[in-house]
């Protein structure tokens, strides 16, 4: 005789912590796939990059602040001129718009730089239409 249970909730299973180092570790070697390791588990592939993540994070947080060993020099002459304010910057030369009205809303709009023959072109076509 069988018997079976119809709408029992599927418990979550609890990996210990070695579990789950264990299974990073696997994903770690050269030439592992996430995937296949997961699927022998019997986990989701998402659930061991998650596992991977915090061990990362876990990893740097506990390294904590790194201090190196710093020696002060005298300042040279010359690297103090280095960081000097330079002198006054020049001014940005302002950009010239000339802008023409055509009427109808035809507007034409050129900076200082225009080359005449050609807006006189522009200007020809435009006006005939």
């Amino acid at each position: 005789m069988r018997v079976e249970v119809l709408g029992a909730v599927e418990r979550r299973r609890r990996w210990s912590r070695d579990d789950k180092m264990r299974i990073i570790e696997e994903t770690l070697a050269p030439g592992a796939v996430v995937t296949e390791i997961a699927r022998r588990h019997g986990i989701a592939t998402s659930l061991v990059f998650t596992w991977r993540r915090r061990a990362r994070l876990a990893t740097v947080a506990a390294a904590g602040p790194r201090l190196v060993p710093v020696q002060v020099a005298a300042a040279s002459a010359e690297s103090v001129r280095s960081i000097e304010a330079p002198a006054a910057m020049p001014a940005r030369k302002r950009r010239s718009l000339i802008e023409i009205e055509l009427g109808d809303g035809k507007r034409v709009s050129v900076d200082e730089n225009v080359d005449a023959e050609a807006l006189g072109r522009v200007l020809d076509v435009l006006s005939r239409r």
